[in-house]
C-alpha cells in the first residue's frame, strides 16, 4: 500500500553514472503529443482523487499555485504552458527529463531555477506504487509550491547547497533537509496543521495518514535534528517536521551549512520515529502502524 514515492529521495541523489540520455543536463523533448488517452485517463484519475482529499489538508500556497497554473484534470500538463507561467511568477521554468538523473545534474538544474520533471506517467495498475518520481509527483506536487516566492528562493538554494555538500562529502545531511520539508514537509497555518511537501500532496494514502493517522509523530522542525535523523523511503514518515510557517524556509535558503555540517558530523544519528525530550512535539504518535509493520514483517 506503499505511495508512488519510494525512491523519491533519488530525485537526482543516486542516479550513479548513467550516461545523459543526448543532452548533456539530462534533458528531453517531453514529446506532449505523444501522451496516449489512457496516459491522460490516469492523470485525471490520479488528479480528480487528490482534488477530492486535498480541501482542507493542502496549505493555502499549494492551493493558490495550483489555481493560478495552467493545469486541470483532463490532461498532463504542457511543460511550455507551465514554464510560462512560472517564469512570470517566480522565474522558474519545468524541463523534462527520463527519469532519475545523476546528483550534480540535479543540483545544477536548481541552482539555475529548472525543475527536472520525469515526463513519463504511471500505468493504470501502479496508481499507488512506482519507484521513480513521474510526471504526476513532479508536476502536481512540486509545480503549484515553485509559484510561491519562498518555495521558489528556498529550493534553488538547495540547488546551490547541494553542490557544495557534494563536494564536502556531507549530502545524505542535506538531503534529509529537502526530505522533511519539500518531500513530507507540514505547516501549521491558523486553522491547523497542513501539507505543502509533494511527496505527500501526491499520495492520496499519505495525505490521510500524515495528517489524520494517530501513528506518525509531528514534531517542530528544527535544522540539526533533522539532518541528523534518517527517513523512510519503503513507507509512511514515522515523523513530520512542522513548520510554524512558510517564511521559516527563508532562514534556510540564506543560511551557511558549514558551521551545522561541522556540528553533526559524527553525531548520534536519530531512528524516524524517536521523539527527543529537546523536541517541540507538536502530537506525539502511538507508532501503531509502523509497529504492526514490523511485527508482520518478522512474522
Amino acid at each position: 500500500m506503499l505511495q508512488q514515492l519510494k525512491e523519491t529521495a533519488k530525485h537526482g541523489l543516486a542516479a550513479g553514472a548513467e550516461q545523459p540520455p543526448g543532452r548533456p543536463d539530462w534533458t528531453i523533448d517531453q514529446g506532449w503529443a505523444n501522451y496516449t488517452a489512457q496516459d491522460h485517463a490516469v492523470w485525471k484519475t490520479l488528479f480528480e482523487r487528490q482534488g477530492r482529499l486535498l480541501p482542507g489538508r493542502a496549505c493555502d500556497e499549494f492551493v493558490r499555485g495550483m489555481n493560478d497554473l495552467p493545469i486541470g484534470a483532463d490532461r498532463i500538463p504542457d511543460f511550455e504552458e507551465l514554464s510560462e507561467a512560472l517564469m512570470k511568477r517566480t522565474g522558474w521554468q519545468v524541463v523534462a527529463v527520463p527519469g532519475l538523473v545523476p546528483d550534480d545534474v540535479f543540483f545544477e538544474h536548481l541552482a539555475n531555477r529548472r525543475f527536472p520533471a520525469g515526463h513519463f506517467i504511471r500505468k493504470p495498475e501502479q496508481l499507488d506504487y512506482l519507484e521513480e518520481p513521474d510526471v504526476f509527483h513532479d508536476v502536481f506536487g512540486h509545480v503549484p509550491m515553485l509559484m510561491n516566492p519562498v518555495i521558489a528562493d528556498y529550493i534553488q538554494a538547495y540547488g546551490h547547497g547541494g553542490l557544495r555538500a557534494r563536494k564536502l562529502g556531507v549530502l545524505e545531511n542535506l538531503a534529509r533537509v529537502y526530505w522533511y520539508t519539500v518531500e513530507f514537509g507540514l505547516v501549521q497555518q491558523p486553522d491547523g496543521l497542513r501539507i505543502y511537501g509533494a511527496g505527500i500532496v501526491s499520495s492520496a494514502t499519505e495525505t490521510v495518514f500524515s495528517l489524520g493517522d494517530p501513528s506518525p509523530n509531528r514534531v517542530r522542525f528544527d535544522l540539526e535534528r533533522v539532518m541528523r535523523t534518517r527517513y523512510r523511503i519503503d513507507d509512511f514518515q514515522e515523523t513530520y517536521f512542522v513548520l510554524g510557517h512558510l517564511d521559516e524556509l527563508l532562514e534556510l535558503a540564506h543560511i551557511d551549512f558549514a558551521p551545522h555540517y561541522e556540528r553533526v558530523a559524527g553525531a548520534a544519528e536519530y531512528e524516524p520515529g524517536q521523539v527527543l525530550d529537546t523536541d517541540g512535539v507538536v502530537s506525539r504518535g502511538t507508532g501503531q502502524y509502523h509497529a504492526a509493520r514490523r511485527t508482520g514483517v518478522a512474522a
